[in-house]
């Protein structure tokens, strides 16, 4: 259990179960709409496509387990309940875990780019290896930057399955309808970056305490825990009026994804809005981050409900 909390293994869960629900609605449906989807012309097999989804969750587990080895000290003061590494994991232990991990992440990842006939692909995984660690070490401690960084990995989980599904299965015959299939990627990938954003500042406020005793900048130290929540209220108003105006142009049409929207995902959002304006204790911004987390759930979700109603528009 330890290994596995250490991990983040509930996240990572959520990692694979969001890439293959867009693989095996959008990606693999046949339908033709504005929203086009790619009719199975796809790179990766099966079995491939098992060992990216591999990949993507060893990286990101190695990000977890290295953010764990650089936060001890933060986490003994902000949630000393949930320190692992340096009380029931050891740290040199940790940093094996972390180095295999990232073995098993990039050698995955050297294997499909060269499967793919794309071999510079293969450079993409070393990056986003790197990034986590420098995040860890680093960027964590810049203003905006961390939250920035940890919003855009999220994003990209979901564009990489376009850069490896999509872009070496494109020609000149399906360029039109892959570029559109990408889009669409695309386009939740944004809102998973808008969403992490804003949910990353909110867990800034649950840990201001353990922020400010390791010399971590967040807009909770710099503008005041009220005023930090009050702006993130206002921010919140981006991806609902983005969400509106979506729905409004491409899927105005299908009742079921509109009762969706507003009901899993615009719902919340505007709950979280009203909620932060009284939010007061560290467990009330736990609970917030719960929502948004429940928010960008169901917002990735809400590929199989657009899926499912334009097959049966």
């Amino acid at each position: 259990m330890k290994y596995l909390k250490l991990i983040r293994f509930q996240n990572l869960l959520i990692l694979a179960f969001m890439q293959v629900l867009f693989r095996y609605t959008y990606l693999k449906s046949a339908t033709y709409t504005n929203l086009t989807p790619t009719n199975n012309f796809l790179s990766l097999s099966t079995f491939q496509f098992i060992l990216l989804v591999l990949s993507t969750v060893c990286i990101a587990a190695a990000g977890y387990v290295i953010n764990n080895i650089i936060d001890q000290e933060n986490d003994e003061i902000s949630k000393p309940k949930d320190r692992i590494v340096g009380k029931s994991i050891s740290e040199s232990i940790a940093y094996n875990i972390y180095v295999t991990l990232n073995i098993i992440g990039v050698g995955i990842g050297f294997y499909l780019s060269n499967a793919v006939g794309k071999k510079g692909l293969f450079t993409i995984f070393i990056f986003i290896a790197a990034l986590l660690y420098i995040y860890s070490t680093y960027l964590k401690r810049i203003l905006i930057i961390s939250n920035i960084t940890v919003a855009f990995i999220l994003s990209f989980s979901i564009i990489i399955l376009g850069v490896f599904d999509l872009f070496p299965a494109t020609y000149k015959g399906n360029t039109i309808q892959m570029r559109q299939a990408f889009g669409v990627l695309f386009d939740y990938a944004i809102f998973a970056f808008i969403i992490n954003f804003i949910r990353e500042i909110i867990k800034d406020i649950e840990d201001t305490d353990g922020d400010y005793a390791s010399g971590i900048q967040t807009l909770p130290i710099l503008l005041g825990e009220t005023r930090t929540a009050k702006l993130v209220s206002f921010l919140i108003l981006i991806p609902i009026i983005l969400l509106i105006y979506y729905i409004n142009e491409n899927l105005l049409d299908y009742d079921y994804v509109l009762y969706y929207g507003l009901l899993f995902i615009v719902g919340p959002l505007l709950y979280c809005i009203i909620k932060l304006w009284s939010a007061k204790t560290k467990q009330d911004f736990k609970h917030l981050s719960l929502v948004l987390k429940l928010v960008l759930f169901f917002g990735i979700l809400s590929i199989a409900v657009v899926t499912y109603s334009i097959k049966n528009a």
